[in-house]
């Protein structure tokens, strides 16, 4: 069981060092820092058992909880109850001597936690095993990767027996393998009852594994409850905060991770539409969703080709298409100032988790106009469960047989 009561959290804020040395001179009268509120009386209960997902934007004060929950650290207000064991997994190996081997951090994370050597003994086959290193286990961790780092960490933070088991988007890190594994271990965990805290920005993970969910905003709690309607309260407020930010910045609002061309054309519009044609980021698992990409030509082309790309949360691409590939004639040219648009209709079967789209306008030859990667990210949600990254709703038929002779 966990519960939070009013807790808050402030940090007093400096324009200079030395303002913090002027402070303590009694001489003065007024307080030479502001003060920054990182939670405001944040309050929840966490029952045996249930799985509770924190989301929010960067700096809405998710991981300030998180620490003090774990006891890292103290709230300026309020108060934290925790009845069992803690296990935190952070931070991307939190804890870790980076001299030591990963073995040796094993026992030393296992003493912090008040679990004698004898039992970690008989815990090291099941950490070895779940985390997948190999012969790294005898080397030092700072020699390890990142991947390497964080599965170590997960697999010695669950298999200590927690009652309470607090992660920091450890998922992020690891790849598809580990990730699926990770989440049939969080299902286990919560079949044996352990109570989950968890923060991820996965919001299709979220809503796989969540019993309920904590939207925070500006250090508060802005919404809680069953895991779709709060999630949709959040995207609804990322989009209303991106809609500001382009009205202000004055320019189309697409962010692309990486973008390139030769500027022949420049892709003007890419959104993602539900089958009554207004944006979306949500997708129900079989919905028919639209991929709308709007070019603007800058110079005289022929026939340009249009793609898409789909790709997961790992960056494995999962679907690709164009014009050429759909046999769909396109105008054969182009003048400077003219425009395109091209709709890209499918049901989208994939599995619930996090996708990007990536879109380009292209020559013939297949070099770039504009090639903008990972420029839409939408969440594909489902009642039902299945492994990979494509729902293809299999028949099932089971008979009984006659034993063979």
């Amino acid at each position: 069981m966990l519960l939070v009561q009013n807790v808050s959290k402030v940090y007093p804020l400096y324009r200079t060092p030395w303002d913090r040395i002027r402070e303590l001179n009694p001489l003065h009268s007024h307080g030479l820092h502001t003060d920054f509120w990182a939670l405001r009386d944040v309050s929840f209960r966490v029952e045996r058992g249930e799985v509770v997902s924190l989301v929010g934007p960067n700096g809405c004060g998710k991981s300030t909880l998180l620490q003090i929950v774990s006891g890292i650290l103290q709230p300026t207000q309020g108060r934290v109850v925790t009845r069992g064991r803690i296990a935190a997994l952070l931070e991307l190996g939190a804890g870790f001597n980076p001299e030591f081997s990963g073995r040796e951090n094993i026992f030393i994370n296992g003493e912090i936690m008040g679990i004698g050597r004898a039992e970690m003994e008989r815990n090291l086959p099941a950490i070895e095993a779940f985390a997948e290193i190999g012969e790294f286990i005898h080397r030092p961790v700072k020699e390890y990767s990142s991947g390497m780092y964080v599965r170590l960490a997960f697999s010695a933070a669950i298999h200590v027996s927690p009652d309470i088991l607090i992660v920091d988007e450890a998922l992020s890190v690891g790849d598809a393998v580990f990730a699926n594994r990770c989440i049939r271990k969080f299902e286990e965990l919560r079949e044996k009852k352990t109570t989950i805290l968890f923060v991820s920005h996965d919001l299709g993970l979220v809503k796989q594994l969540s019993n309920r969910v904590i939207f925070l905003l500006n250090g508060q709690i802005q919404a809680e409850g069953e895991p779709k309607h709060v999630i949709n309260q959040y995207i609804g407020v990322v989009l209303e905060r991106q809609k500001a930010y382009e009205k202000q910045d004055g320019r189309p609002g697409l962010t692309a991770s990486f973008r390139h061309g030769d500027g022949s054309s420049e892709v003007a519009e890419a959104s993602l539409l539900n089958n009554t044609g207004r944006p979306c980021a949500v997708v129900e698992s079989g919905e028919t969703v639209t991929v709308r990409v709007r070019a603007v030509f800058r110079e005289r082309r022929a026939q340009p080709m249009v793609g898409i790309l789909i790709r997961n949360r790992i960056g494995m691409d999962v679907y690709g298409t164009n014009t050429r590939i759909e046999q769909v004639e396109s105008s054969a040219i182009f003048e400077a100032g003219e425009e395109m648009e091209i709709d890209f209709t499918f049901e989208c079967w994939l599995t619930p988790q996090q996708y990007t789209v990536t879109v380009a306008t292209q020559h013939p030859d297949g070099s770039s106009h504009d090639w903008l990667d990972d420029v839409i990210t939408f969440d594909v949600v489902s009642q039902r469960v299945a492994a990979g990254v494509v729902d293809l709703r299999a028949k099932i038929e089971c008979r009984k047989l006659a034993a063979r002779v």
